[in-house]
């Protein structure tokens, strides 16, 4: 699999603000179901996992739903302000436009207004209609042709490009790699790339990847758990348009009375958002610890955990005697009662604590003051508690 080790494949640069700022609305559930299958020329797992590595696109602008049902518990309230909880739920739209990889646009809207993000060069724009303010950054040198801006680091991968790049770096011998049945996914025939773990604890059933048979773009990407046939997890184009969009599109044109802020550019760190990492960085069951001295992991793979020590109000499991305030313009707090009474009490040989379990990944919190994590079963997190 050493094709995959360095891919110079489209790299959507699509900004962590976008990622999070989720929209309410967006198209409805039924937008994934499958067209008829239509007959392609067969292809092996290895030719596809070539196609990918050498598939070259010039422009493309398209329309992208994201649906996700992981699972989780009542969280939405508990973690007030934060929009990544939203994320992890229901089903969201946003549109894309590709130019190479200095110009890149997605836009974000909702019933009550739309978020921007425009990269044109080296001049990265944020906006957001509901507030009417604009963010203007100049990227440093170190951000060049291919390289990711200081925002493209999504907690949630926002394109089927995207998420076939994160789970395209698991592809090793703790992965089986198989081609699955064709489809066609916003009026393109596809060949679909199918991912599955060799460890059975992984709660991650299935990755499959439909891939544009003619160009080699990953248009649809859907995450199965185990014991399920309806995907947790998917990213789709619902309409595709390969010509190269007007230069138009990438240049920001500030509405009346728009507040704009200058921010500086960090300077490069490795293995930070945005920078190069590892090889390994971002990997589905992989983790690059280093950069945190206070987390490790334990095991490879798909199976791997997250053990850290936590640092506040969560560490020992316990809520403080008053909440606290939130500094201004910080995130707010998660009200930490209400959050660790809604997570099962649990013990063993291990100790003691509290866990948070989903369709695709696992959470515990020990009284000791440890979070473990990893997409596996809760037995493999007592397993890791327990060394």
């Amino acid at each position: 699999m050493s094709v995959l080790r360095s891919r110079p494949i489209l790299r959507w640069l699509v900004p962590a603000t976008a990622a999070v700022a989720v929209i309410g609305g967006g198209a409805a559930v039924g937008t994934f179901a499958a067209e008829a299958e239509p007959s392609l020329p067969p292809r092996t797992a290895a030719q596809l996992l070539v196609d990918l590595q050498t598939s070259r696109l010039e422009g493309l602008s398209g329309t992208v739903v994201q649906r996700a049902d992981l699972g989780l518990p009542p969280l939405v309230g508990l973690v007030p302000g934060n929009e990544l909880t939203t994320m992890l739920t229901g089903t969201h739209t946003l549109r894309v436009w590709y130019s190479g990889p200095d110009q890149q646009r997605v836009a974000l809207l909702d019933t009550l207004g739309e978020q921007d993000v425009i990269r044109n060069g080296r001049d990265l724009w944020t906006w957001q209609s509901r507030t009417n303010t604009a963010t203007h950054r100049t990227l440093g040198g170190d951000v060049g042709a291919g390289k990711p801006a200081p925002e493209a680091a999504a907690n949630l991968p926002a394109t089927p490009q995207q998420a076939a790049d994160l789970a395209l770096g698991a592809v090793d011998p703790s992965t089986e790699v198989s081609v699955g049945r064709s489809a066609t996914v916003a009026g393109q025939d596809a060949y679909e790339l199918v991912l599955q773990p060799r460890d059975r604890a992984s709660l991650v059933h299935q990755l499959r990847i439909a891939i544009d048979a003619k160009r080699h773009v990953p248009l649809r990407f859907e995450v199965l758990a185990k014991g399920s046939d309806r995907p947790a997890f998917e990213v789709a184009f619902t309409e595709v348009d390969y010509r190269r969009p007007d230069a138009d599109q990438f240049t920001f044109n500030p509405p009346p009375g728009v507040t704009v802020t200058e921010e500086k550019a960090e300077a490069p760190t490795a293995g930070k958002p945005g920078h190069d990492v590892p090889p390994t960085a971002g990997k589905p069951g992989h983790a690059d610890p280093a950069g945190d001295p206070k987390v490790r992991a334990v095991g490879s793979g798909w199976t791997t955990v997250l053990v850290a020590r936590l640092d506040g109000p969560l560490a020992g499991g316990k809520a403080p005697a008053k909440p606290a305030t939130p500094a201004a313009g910080s995130a707010p707090d998660i009200d930490v009662s209400k959050f660790l009474g809604g997570l099962t009490a649990v013990n063993g040989d291990w100790g003691s604590g509290r866990l948070l379990t989903s369709k695709l990944f696992s959470v515990l919190l020990t009284d000791d003051g440890r979070v473990l994590a990893g997409a596996v079963t809760p037995e493999r997190l007592y397993e890791a508690a327990r060394s």
